[in-house]
């Protein structure tokens, strides 16, 4: 008998991503107005208008959700038998960005292909297939977890390889996000205590290095290097406020946000009323569309967002629960804690929690590569969970209702 996908998983991002296509209707008006703009002035096409982002953003969804589609139709088994190929194919690209990549602060991060309107983010798919590749790893040499020599090292090499392509970009906020999950791989693969000891050290000797050798000229606030931004940044976030106001080195789109956030007190502008978005707050649907969010709608609305978020970590626990396969157990619980600790890093930087980063809210959060990656490991996911025995799990509770 041929078994249905998850739709509750199905039908709770979905919620996330209608919500995203409203919440971009009305962020993006400023922002779609000046772009076309620019292209009118270049007579690239008659007049300004300020759907530009909407018309991309409804493109965006169809074809991921046709992308979605057609992943949910493979077997679960094509993924770990090809996970090494696809795996290099994305370090390919990480490459090919370091010499044809498209600048942006500092940074490289897209590719442009040709005749196609859209642009990709390696880093973005980097994210799955990292995940992908690493759970057919543990579940091959599974038996050799405790060993220095014949597992821990060849594991490091992995990693540090791929931190050294994405230090190169170099996109420092990357790797804040793969740090942190290579450490839940630890935990949750019961691996040796002073393996997860050396990993952690390690990763906080890296934090410290970006801090003490990168550096920015703190009389005109000008960058010396490429991470120079991350250690005036981290300098900015540990200044008391206060005085960085005064001395206008506070970061600028954090200012913008917390206005946004806690200027109306317990009253909110409603849809479409914000006022930070007409060019206060820069970069509004991506990084900073929480804000706005909050700013429009209050938190009321961001609440019920967050207990989606949460149902769908959930949904995500589940499936990794109840599948036998070792290698999917670890993908999807690798994989959910990742989407969570994007989201919570996301929301700490418009709270001024933590330095600011460029790390996107998922599904929310407006981006195509962001948007098509995580539409991807969804159809993988809906792939794996027909393999859940629900009616082995009515069993297992009633043989303990028994025993008990």
């Amino acid at each position: 008998m041929k078994k249905n996908i998850d739709y509750k998983l199905f039908f709770s991002v979905l919620s996330l991503v209608i919500f995203w296509m409203i919440m971009v209707s009305s962020v993006s008006v400023y922002s779609s107005f000046r772009v076309t703009d620019l292209q009118a002035q270049k007579w690239y096409i008659d007049e300004a208008y300020n759907y530009f982002y909407v018309i991309r953003n409804i493109t965006h969804v169809i074809v991921s959700l046709i992308i979605l589609w057609i992943i949910a139709k493979i077997k679960s088994s094509v993924f770990e038998k090809y996970s090494k190929h696809i795996f290099w194919f994305t370090i390919f690209l990480l490459i090919v960005v370091l010499w044809l990549g498209m600048s942006l602060n500092w940074a490289k991060w897209w590719i442009a292909i040709p005749w196609i309107p859209f642009t990709i983010q390696p880093a973005e798919f980097l994210k799955i297939w990292l995940i992908i590749f690493l759970a057919a790893f543990f579940k091959k040499y599974y038996s050799f977890l405790s060993d220095f020599k014949k597992w821990y090292l060849a594991f490091m090499w992995i990693v540090w390889s791929v931190l050294f392509l994405l230090w190169m970009q170099p996109d420092f906020w990357t790797i804040m996000v793969i740090l942190p999950v290579s450490v839940i791989m630890f935990f949750y693969a019961w691996m040796n205590i002073k393996h997860l000891a050396i990993t952690i050290f390690l990763g906080f000797f890296l934090l410290f290095s970006v801090y003490s050798i990168w550096d920015y000229d703190k009389v005109t606030w000008k960058n010396l290097n490429d991470l120079g931004y991350i250690t005036q940044r981290i300098d900015n976030f540990m200044a008391d406020n206060e005085v960085a106001i005064k001395n206008k080195t506070i970061n600028y789109q954090t200012e913008q946000a917390l206005i946004a956030i806690w200027s109306w007190g317990f009253n909110w502008k409603w849809f479409g009323w914000s006022i930070q978005k007409f060019g206060y707050l820069p970069e509004v649907q991506w990084d900073f569309i929480f804000s706005v969010i909050i700013e429009e709608l209050w938190f009321l609305w961001w609440t019920i967002i967050l207990i989606i978020y949460m149902y769908i970590w959930y949904r995500w626990l589940y499936i990794a629960s109840r599948v036998k396969d070792k290698f999917w157990k670890f993908a999807a619980i690798w994989f959910s804690s990742r989407i969570l600790m994007q989201a919570f890093i996301n929301i700490w930087v418009n709270l001024n929690i933590i330095p600011l980063t460029w790390i996107t809210l998922p599904f929310v959060s407006y981006g195509w590569s962001s948007l098509l990656s995580l539409m991807i490991w969804l159809g993988i996911l809906l792939t794996i969970s027909r393999d859940v025995d629900e009616f082995d799990l009515s069993s297992r509770r009633e043989k303990t209702k028994v025993m008990f």
